[in-house]
């Protein structure tokens, strides 16, 4: 099964975000501790592919949604390796469509295009359309930058949240709401910021 099928066949609603990880987690480790939350079906760490070493987050996905739950309530902020790990439920229910939830992403390296942000990306919610890097017009080569939309904020925060300062193929990536044109720089989202902060 390719890549691409397999981020399609996933369960978003069954499947969590594991944050925080020491470089000695492997698969098997992170496997046999959501065990002890549920039935895990899959373990995804993505690593690097010229050093072959995770950025220090990954995705487990497990059999049902109640069991993602579980795991979010009891694997949250334990100790391992002398790391206290994150976990979060990677994509949020959500029914409407949030307009304006654009992702800005920065300091992309050549090698990423756009079926690997689709791979990373579209593990945090729905994405409405397919990632776009910006390229230049004669050469194709990518101009180092690139958007990714959500069909909502929760997922557009969270991916802010998870992926920001992360490394992919080796380069620190930047991502942040995209601004608004003729706005003053208003970003999108600013209010669902605002409102998931004085949630939080």
């Amino acid at each position: 099964m390719s890549a691409s099928a397999a981020i399609e066949q996933r369960n978003q609603d069954a499947t969590i975000y594991v944050g925080n990880l020491d470089e000695k987690v492997t698969e098997e480790l992170l496997w046999e501790l959501m065990l002890q939350a549920g039935i895990v079906v899959n373990v995804h760490i993505p690593r690097d592919k010229v050093t072959s070493r995770h950025g220090g987050y990954g995705f487990v996905e497990f059999r049902t949604e109640d069991d993602a739950e579980y795991a979010t309530k009891v694997m949250n902020m334990i100790q391992l390796f002398n790391k206290i790990i994150r976990v979060k439920k990677s994509s949020q229910d959500t029914k409407t469509l949030d307009i304006g939830a654009n992702l800005f992403l920065g300091n992309l390296d050549p090698d990423v295009d756009e079926k690997l942000l689709y791979d990373t990306f579209s593990a945090f919610g729905g994405i409405v359309e397919t990632p776009k890097i910006m390229r230049d017009p004669d050469t194709k080569m990518s101009r180092g930058f690139g958007f990714v939309s959500y069909d909502s904020f929760e997922a557009a925060d969270l991916a802010i949240e998870c992926m920001n300062t992360q490394y992919l193929c080796n380069r620190q990536i930047v991502v942040q709401y995209a601004y608004k044109k003729g706005s003053n720089n208003e970003r999108h989202g600013s209010q669902a910021e605002l409102h998931f902060d004085s949630a939080s």
